[in-house]
């Protein structure tokens, strides 16, 4: 079988062709050409060739999702799995933001999948998965959005594969460090147990992490995009991570307390999860952000009393492609049958259930709950709640 995975990053988008555990084909595409032209992603996934099932874009997660089943796909897009609605979607793209530009492609992608009629399934997050204890799911949304789930997902075959062990013998605490977003997940005898998603976890190079309910109150109104605010970034006034790092090793401010609060965040997280993964193998890094090597040493350091510390392996194959592009592929290629279909099922991937907000009891957050809950039951023929 051939299996394309999409990940929607943000800077790029990945895409990834495996046949069995090889990948075949692969290409790196600027998340920008794709928000200012999303066309470009359609004819990426022509250049790819035959697959036989094509793990789309999630977002937030969705049940196991195939484009014959969904009846309206913009709705789907947008509502479901980009939590989003046509009136932020229109304050964004007027405001210029570049994270709103892409809901906006993937709105447009999803749509144009399923006009085409293409093989194509949408996958969970983490907070869907019933490996997840529901009691801690409570009062959160984001404990690793679907591209964080399927680099979990990569990490368990990739530690079974290393250590020669069963899936059942597999143990890591992932720290994802993307260009936008940082996200820890735990993984307990090869299963997603728990997880700190990016805007649950601290903070990360372009977002505020989670946030402090008196600093909510005290802005009033948020909208989708500020989501995509108050990171390293923002804390530092530039996008270069070179200059960041420079500015950190010299003890200059503010770029020495922005990345602190980010290695304090961290370690932080990876330790809260030690509750729900009492001894991790390994830690596994993931993400753009790991790649850089002065990063990835201050994070190996500050985490490596409490498990060894590599980063993910990638599958045969790969060259330039993130792990998230592998992760999508790795699961829709086990969705449908084939070679990493134990995996999927050890890991119970097929049968995530309800929406994102099924945990929430604020009564602030009522009415959103019951809008994505209509949302998801009027854009799809066979909901899975």
């Amino acid at each position: 079988m051939r299996a394309l995975g999409i990940d929607p990053g943000t800077r790029t988008f990945d895409l990834v062709v495996v046949e069995e555990n090889k990948v075949v084909w692969e290409k790196s595409i600027d998340t920008v050409a794709i928000a200012e032209k999303p066309e470009v992603l359609t004819e990426a996934v022509e250049e790819a060739g035959s697959v036989d099932i094509i793990a789309g874009p999630s977002g937030y997660g969705v049940p196991v999702t195939f484009n014959e089943d969904i009846v309206d796909p913009r709705r789907f897009a947008l509502e479901v799995i980009l939590l989003t609605r046509e009136e932020d979607l229109k304050i964004g793209i007027e405001a210029g933001e570049l994270g709103i530009k892409v809901y906006e492609a993937i709105t447009k992608v999803v749509v144009e999948f399923w006009r085409r009629k293409l093989p194509v399934c949408y996958i969970p997050s983490t907070i869907l998965l019933p490996t997840v204890p529901s009691y801690r799911k409570i009062n959160k949304l984001d404990m690793g959005t679907a591209d964080k789930m399927a680099i979990a997902v990569l990490g368990v075959y990739d530690q079974s594969t290393r250590f020669n062990v069963g899936y059942s013998d597999v143990s890591f605490i992932l720290v994802e460090m993307g260009f936008g977003y940082n996200a820890t997940i735990a993984v307990d005898r090869g299963r997603i147990v728990d997880g700190l998603g990016g805007t649950l976890t601290s903070t990360g190079f372009l977002t505020i992490g989670s946030v402090d309910a008196e600093l909510a109150v005290m802005g009033q109104k948020w909208v989708r995009s500020d989501v995509f605010h108050g990171g390293v970034a923002d804390i530092c006034g530039t996008l270069d991570l070179d200059r960041v790092i420079e500015g950190y090793e010299r003890g200059e401010e503010p770029y020495a307390s922005a990345i602190r609060a980010m290695l304090d965040g961290i370690e932080k997280n990876v330790r809260a999860l030690l509750t729900s993964v009492r001894e991790p193998r390994e830690i596994l890094l993931s993400g753009r952000n790991s790649r850089h090597p002065h990063l990835r040493k201050l994070v190996e350091e500050k985490l490596g009393d409490i498990a060894s510390v590599r980063t993910v392996g990638n599958l045969p194959g790969a060259r330039i492609s993130k792990e998230a592009a592998q992760g999508y592929a790795i699961v829709g290629e086990g969705i449908i049958g084939g070679f990493f279909n134990e995996l999927i099922k050890h890991m119970r991937i097929d049968k995530a259930r309800g929406t994102v907000l099924d945990w929430v009891f604020h009564p602030r957050l009522k009415y959103a709950r019951e809008w994505l809950r209509k949302a998801y039951t009027g854009s799809v023929r066979k909901p899975k709640l």
